[in-house]
């Protein structure tokens, strides 16, 4: 069974969905079964190249009151899943330089590695306070999930999957996808924003006819 999720590196939900879909298919006993295949998304499209502190921008959306609050209720939600945010250190930036890395890990080594890798890039985002787009720190992530060193930074340096990866984000947005997660089973049933591990595990078993 393939499960696509519509998501952005830069998304606590996303973070978290995805996290509550790999717990409900560990507790399915379903992880030979099924596939979670990323497919991009950006936030900000025109979001900066230049890293900056990621509270900056949330202050500057929401006010200083209304971020705080929203942080430390993702936070708060995180820990009770086992995810570690860590919003006082992470770096806004442009993530169209990880989803092309998201991309090649997908066409190159499959869902597995693929699912793998979007781990270690959320991780790296909201918890290590990693510049998701330095060239250097994404192919040491690449690497730590299997993919060739060489490989990822010759990749990199090109413009390789950014005409695919651009064009799938405007496919999301022609299709009205304007909220993510975006859970898309098989059996065409969606699952879209804020869910839970019992949720997904439901929507796993409707899919599987179980």
């Amino acid at each position: 069974m393939k499960v696509e999720v519509y998501g952005d590196i830069a998304c606590p939900w996303c973070r978290l969905g995805t996290h509550q879909f790999h717990r409900a298919v560990a507790a399915a006993g379903a992880e030979p079964d099924v596939e979670l295949i990323h497919r991009p998304y950006q936030l900000i499209p025109d979001a900066p190249e230049e890293p900056r502190p990621l509270m900056d921008t949330v202050v500057e959306m929401f006010g200083p009151e209304q971020a705080e609050a929203m942080v430390a209720e993702m936070t708060r939600l995180g820990a009770g899943e086992g995810i570690e945010y860590r919003f006082d250190r992470a770096v806004a930036v442009n993530t169209l330089t990880a989803h092309r890395l998201r991309w090649l890990a997908l066409h190159e080594h499959g869902a597995e590695v693929q699912a793998a890798l979007a781990t270690a890039l959320f991780d790296a985002y909201f918890r290590d306070g990693v510049n998701v787009a330095d060239h250097t720190r994404l192919t040491e992530l690449a690497e730590r999930v299997g993919l060739d060193g060489g490989r990822v930074r010759d990749f990199l340096a090109t413009e390789e999957g950014g005409a695919e990866v651009r064009e799938q984000v405007a496919a999301a947005r022609r299709e009205g996808v304007t909220t993510v997660p975006r859970f898309v089973f098989e059996s065409g049933e969606l699952i879209v924003g804020v869910t839970s591990t019992e949720k997904l595990g439901e929507a796993l078993r409707q899919a599987s006819g179980r």
